[in-house]
This record gives C-alpha cells, sequence and structure tokens, in this order.
C-alpha cells in the first residue's frame, strides 16, 4: 500500500471522530448539524453447512450535514464511506464497479482506492437545498421522495424504490429531482416532482393526498422511466385495533399504448400492536405480469423500478417482533413466492448494548426455483452500530 493511500485511509478515520465532537458553539449548532453512526458488518454466505462459505467484511460510516441558512433554506449533504474487504472484493473489478455505479445524473459514486483484497467507496447520496414558505415547498437535488404507504412493497414509491432484504441501508435510495409541495390544508398536499437518471431517463408525476373517512388516501399518475404511463392510488388507517395500509399502481409502454395490457400491481397489509410489546404485520401482493428473476443476488439490487418488484403473481409476507425487554428485540419474517415454489425466511435479534451502540444478528434463507434449477441461498449477518 502507497503512503498516498495511507493518508486516503487516516483522514477518513480522523473524520468519523471528529464528527462526534462539539466542533461549534451552541449558537452555531442552530445553524448547522453533524450526525451518522459507524458500523462493521460480517457476512457469511453460503448453501449449506457442508459447502463453501463467502466471507465479508464491511466498515460503515455515515455522515449527515444539515445547515439552517434562515427560517425558509434548508441545505443538506449525507454520504456514504464503506470500506469492502473478504471473498467477494477479491474477484476483481466486478464487485467494486457496481459498488461504484451512481444510478443518478449527476455522478456522485467514486471508489477512492482499490486494491486486489479491498476496496473503499465515498457516495453521496442526499445532496439538496430546501425552500418553504407558508404553504409551499420546493426541494431541488438528491433527495428521497417516498410515496410508498405500506411497509414492504411500494408500488406508488416510482421515484426511488428499494429493496426489503437490503439490511445496511435503512436510508434508502435517493433521486435526482425537483420536488415541489403545496398544503391546501392540514391534512392534504399537492405534489409535483421530476426526477432524470444516470440513463437520462425521466420521470415525473404529480401527486393528491387528503384525509377521509378516518384514512389518509392518495392519488399518482405521471410518466414512469422514459417509457410508461403510471396511475395509481394508496391509502393508510385503522380497522379496529388494527392499521390498514394499501396502494396500487399500474403501468402501460406509451410506444405501444393501444396493443399491451400494462403491468398492474396492487399490494395491502394489516399491522397489530400487542400489550407485550409484540407486533404481527402481514402484507400481500397481487402483480399481473411479474419479472423475471435468476438468482437470488437480484434481490439486493439498490435502484429498482417500482413496476420490477414483483417476481411472482402472487406474494405473501409475515413477521412478527416482541421487545423481550426494553434492551432486547426479536424478529422473524416469512414470504412465500408461489410461482418460484419458493420462500424466504429472516429470523433477527437486535440487542442495545450501550447508548448508541446496537448489535444485529440477522439470518436470510432463500429458497426457490431460479430458472431451470431448484436453489437455496444462506445470508448471515452480525452487525455492530455506533450512533452519534
Amino acid at each position: 500500500m502507497t503512503r498516498k493511500m495511507v493518508r486516503r485511509i487516516i483522514i477518513l478515520s480522523v473524520l468519523c471522530v471528529l464528527v462526534n465532537r462539539p466542533l461549534f458553539s451552541q449558537e452555531r449548532e442552530k445553524k448547522f448539524t453533524v450526525n451518522g453512526y459507524l458500523t462493521t458488518m460480517e457476512s457469511i454466505m453460503f448453501d449449506t453447512l457442508s459447502g463453501p462459505f463467502i466471507n465479508d467484511f464491511l466498515l460503515h460510516n455515515r455522515l449527515n450535514f444539515k445547515g439552517y441558512i434562515n427560517d425558509n433554506i434548508t441545505i443538506a449533504a449525507e454520504l456514504r464511506n464503506r470500506l469492502f474487504t473478504g471473498d467477494m472484493a477479491k474477484l476483481g473489478n466486478m464487485y467494486s464497479s457496481i459498488t461504484d455505479k451512481d444510478e443518478g445524473i449527476a455522478d456522485m459514486s467514486w471508489n477512492l482506492i482499490t486494491e486486489k483484497s479491498f476496496f473503499i467507496n465515498t457516495t453521496v447520496d442526499r445532496l439538496w437545498i430546501d425552500y418553504n414558505k407558508g404553504s409551499f415547498q420546493a426541494r431541488i437535488g438528491r433527495q428521497r421522495i417516498n410515496w410508498g404507504q405500506t411497509l414492504v412493497w411500494n408500488p406508488n414509491d416510482i421515484f426511488n424504490a428499494y429493496s426489503f432484504f437490503d439490511v445496511d441501508y435503512i436510508e434508502r435510495p435517493g433521486s435526482d429531482a425537483v420536488r415541489l409541495q403545496y398544503y391546501p390544508s392540514w391534512s392534504s398536499a399537492v405534489e409535483l416532482a421530476v426526477k432524470a437518471d444516470s440513463e437520462k431517463d425521466i420521470t415525473a408525476a404529480g401527486l393528491y393526498r387528503f384525509s377521509k373517512w378516518g384514512y389518509d388516501i392518495q392519488f399518482l399518475a405521471g410518466y414512469s422511466n422514459s417509457a410508461d404511463i403510471v396511475a395509481g392510488m394508496g391509502w393508510s388507517g385503522s380497522l379496529g385495533s388494527l392499521s390498514f395500509r394499501g396502494e396500487g399502481s399500474w403501468f402501460r409502454p406509451l410506444e405501444s399504448f393501444t396493443d399491451t395490457t400494462g403491468t398492474s400491481i396492487l399490494t395491502a397489509g394489516i399491522e397489530k400492536i400487542f400489550s407485550n410489546n409484540s407486533v404481527v404485520q402481514i402484507q400481500l401482493m397481487y402483480c399481473n405480469n411479474p419479472s423475471d428473476i435468476n438468482d437470488f443476488t437480484s434481490l439486493y439490487t439498490g435502484n429498482i423500478s417500482a413496476k420490477d418488484l414483483a417476481f411472482s403473481e402472487f406474494t405473501a409476507f409475515g413477521q412478527f417482533t416482541w421487545a423481550l425487554t426494553p434492551l432486547l428485540n426479536v424478529g422473524a419474517s416469512v414470504m412465500w413466492f408461489p410461482d418460484l415454489e419458493g420462500y424466504f425466511t429472516g429470523p433477527s435479534l437486535d440487542y442495545s448494548m450501550a447508548e448508541n451502540v446496537d448489535m444485529s444478528v440477522i439470518w436470510q434463507h432463500f429458497n426457490g426455483e431460479m430458472g431451470p434449477t431448484k436453489s437455496r441461498m444462506n445470508l448471515l449477518f452480525l452487525r455492530m452500530k455506533y450512533s452519534f
């Protein structure tokens, strides 16, 4: 390793430490904030216990900067600094090239160091300026536009859909976009948004959200990925003691609008919170034109289209979480994919070791038909997280 590479690593390490110190006076803190976290994650991937193991290690630092220019203008920049090492990093440039790929119109992902056994990547996934005055708000730049109502699959999330299986990206991807919001009343909103991606494809849509009968209801319509006309609706509310959420979207290619039936995705779910601090969640999804999937790694795509969320005509999901103590949470989730004759199971454990220090153990097991053969895959994650 060269001296230049060593200096880069030292600078990144020192920055991670410094952002946790009170660098500004109390008056300045009101104008500028810094927070984030540092995680280490060991992962193991294997087919069976008797087969070969793929071992990887990830050191992940997130930094969130926010500045308050005045009462109306806010700016923000958020970035991920990640060091990858292990068996996947040793496969040559394939893994590092995938990590370096930026889906936005502006390339803000850089592999700072790439060696045979490790590489370091920095990605800016939020960079925006926000103006708000009265009932109007405008935000320009890389941002998250979350139009989803449900908790697992979000066909209304046409700007930046995400993978449920990505356990180390709680912030979810953002979009290079312009977003305008107007609030006619405390319970209603009108939104317009336009996004461009690295392929110069455009997504532009409008949304109207309001409250009625104890539900938040929304309708949206627009143009998706320079290809499809899209329309959708969603809701969230309650049925007695149950939370009830749902959303659906319809996509139809503009160039063959009269020759195709389009793709329809509809999902709905309920959630129940019990007195013993446990939660049960159930969600179902239907798609008339599910996407093809060739291997389990496709489930971890960082930026996917809301049109491609389903790969089985019907999909079912269930999850149970229980706070055994104020410091210990256990959970288990399961998915069923009838078209693939397959399923997913995901037990997890989260333990608060100290203030701002957490440990998580997550197991993901996939089993199903991928192409012509029956396949299975296991992933085991051990994560330590320090938040500041």
